[in-house]
């Protein structure tokens, strides 16, 4: 599966207090227990922004409900955790969506799980996939990227103006994406960020970070 072409707000909503999850591990070891699901892999799915809590309950409370735990591990929202210094230089921890209007989806991809999916609320599809053709799995090195948890919190400032301009190349020094090229697409002064577009899977994925976060190559 690849990442998305257009995360149209990707990681742009307000600040807002998401609940945490826990980011699963990852194990490439041959599993050996019978209750493990050897045929499940990573996707990523469109939703309707906002809505990522409930949908994946939708989804986690039919698959129970038409028996599909076979073909289903787990529905992963990322979020980060972060500081922002505020008036007085007063620090707020606050939680946010990586990727609003998109979740990760840990199934078994058959026509099942796809009816299971298009048929709940709020649900796009498979990103990468299309009428006749299925979606590609997530590589693993990318899932381990997505589901990575530092645990530690990121102080952010606003800064007043960035040290790099539209269409600049930039290089990610921190976060998820750390190492990879991108270009910038938009800045956004107002809360302190840039939208930088980088690619993943041969897919333009458009991400939202802290200045700090960039430098230009």
């Amino acid at each position: 599966m690849t990442m998305p072409e257009e995360l149209e707000q990707a990681s742009g909503n307000s600040p807002e207090h998401d609940s945490a999850e826990t980011a699963p591990v990852i194990s490439s070891a041959v599993p050996t227990d019978p209750s493990v699901k050897p045929n499940l892999r990573w996707y990523v799915v469109k939703v309707t922004a906002g809505r990522e809590e409930s949908i994946k309950e939708s989804i986690e409370r039919r698959v129970r409900i038409e028996g599909l735990e076979p073909f289903f591990g787990q529905i992963y929202i990322p979020v980060e955790t972060y500081s922002e210094r505020g008036r007085n230089n007063k620090t707020i921890t606050k939680k946010r969506k990586l990727y609003p209007g998109y979740v990760m989806a840990e199934v078994e991809f058959n026509d099942q799980m796809l009816y299971l999916f298009r048929e709940t609320t709020g649900v796009g599809d498979f990103v990468g996939g299309g009428a006749n053709r299925a979606p590609q799995p997530m590589e693993e090195e990318e899932v381990r990227r997505m589901l990575r948890a530092k645990g530690e919190t990121v102080v952010t400032t606003v800064t007043a103006k960035p040290k790099f301009d539209v269409g600049d190349r930039v290089k990610v020094k921190d976060g998820p994406f750390t190492g990879m090229d991108g270009e910038v697409k938009e800045i956004l002064e107002q809360v302190g960020r840039v939208r930088v577009e980088v690619t993943i899977i041969g897919r333009s994925l458009p991400v939202e970070l802290e200045y700090w976060q960039v430098e230009v190559i």
